[in-house]
């Protein structure tokens, strides 16, 4: 043996149109995140506060897509990352933010702008430093090819431990009875 430490895996997260929740999770591994550091280095992410994703062997992203920015990223992600990984429902189908799928988006904008009681001046955002809304929210899935799901709102820490381990040894583990789960 000549003494080398193993090489950590490069591991990229963001989140786009979601509630931060499934970072939440991730942060719900508990100890055993002291065990993952060890074998992993953080590169963008919200822990980081790293805002542009370098070449990463796997990418973690939760929330859907609603936006222009959000393909931006996600499009990024798939770029620089070998293996992405759909974190919670709103980036495996949608989730809440999908919601609005039901309503055009000109409607959306007249109600919440215009119609809302306490609605400031009236008037539907204009700016150039905001991303143009899609007419509808995707899952990760309909914009980039995604390697692995982890379902839930939010997944369950053991779900997201088993994916990542998994992933360090070089293997798929499916999610079984008890792991995959809505609340």
């Amino acid at each position: 043996m000549d003494g080398t430490a193993p090489r950590k895996l490069k591991v990229a997260t963001t989140s786009l149109a979601g509630c931060f929740g499934c970072h939440m999770s991730i942060l719900d591994i508990d100890e055993r995140l002291f065990a993952l550091l060890e074998r992993i280095e953080l590169d963008r992410s919200p822990l980081t506060d790293i805002k542009e994703v370098g070449e990463c062997d796997v990418g973690i992203i939760e929330g859907g897509v609603c936006n222009a920015e959000n393909v931006e990223v996600l499009r990024e992600f798939r770029r620089n990352c070998k293996v992405l990984v759909a974190l919670g429902a709103c980036a495996v189908n949608g989730g809440l933010p999908a919601q609005r799928n039901m309503l055009s988006l000109p409607l959306l904008l007249q109600e919440v702008y215009r119609s809302e009681p306490g609605a400031q001046y009236g008037l539907i955002p204009n700016d150039p430093e905001l991303p143009l809304p899609l007419n509808k929210v995707h899952p990760l899935h309909e914009v980039v090819h995604i390697d692995h799901f982890i379902p839930g709102c939010p997944p369950p820490a053991d779900a997201i431990w088993q994916v990542l381990t998994g992933l360090l040894a070089g293997e798929a583990r499916p999610l079984g009875h008890g792991l995959i789960h809505y609340d």
